[in-house]
């Protein structure tokens, strides 16, 4: 297949990558917009942390998912961003599936503020974007097209 294939490949890595950055925008944004004591209660019902944790975890989750979100959707250090975004995606899987096999009692995930789903919906979407981004490190080289990373790389070698 020739340019065009090529092409239309590393669109569709852009996009991917623009989606994944704006959920995790959204996610962020919809928990720094509200009361951290929204967050802090779904993070106690998990009960995994103690509550010096609880505290830190909702006061700085939202703000760490929002710019994660922001770094990705601009393609701003890249492979860190990628990898923090991983390390993200495997908390959330761990700390929903230990609440699904210890049949907490839990109505909200905590994913989108207000927005909730089902803790079983939660983990496989977790696991299908920690896959998502695991191959979008893999393919790096078509991952970074139209980012910062690549706009400064290209400028640095002129």
């Amino acid at each position: 297949m020739g340019p065009c294939w090529l092409r239309f490949n590393s669109n569709l890595y852009f996009l991917v990558r623009m989606a994944l950055g704006c959920l995790f925008i959204f996610s962020g944004f919809e928990k720094l917009i509200s009361p951290y004591q929204n967050f802090l209660f779904i993070i106690e019902s998990y009960a995994i942390l103690p509550s010096w944790g609880e505290e830190i975890v909702a006061r700085g989750w939202p703000w760490i998912e929002f710019f994660l979100g922001v770094f990705l959707a601009l393609g701003l250090w890249l492979r860190w961003t990628l990898v923090a975004v991983m390390g993200m995606l495997f908390s959330f899987v761990v700390v929903v599936a230990q609440a699904l096999a210890r049949h907490l009692p839990i109505d909200e995930c905590g994913c989108f503020g207000d927005i909730s789903f089902p803790l079983p919906v939660v983990l496989v979407f977790d696991i299908a974007l920690a896959l998502i981004v695991g191959f979008l490190y893999l393919h790096y080289e078509k991952t970074v097209f139209f980012s910062l990373d690549e706009y400064c790389a290209r400028h640095e070698r002129q």
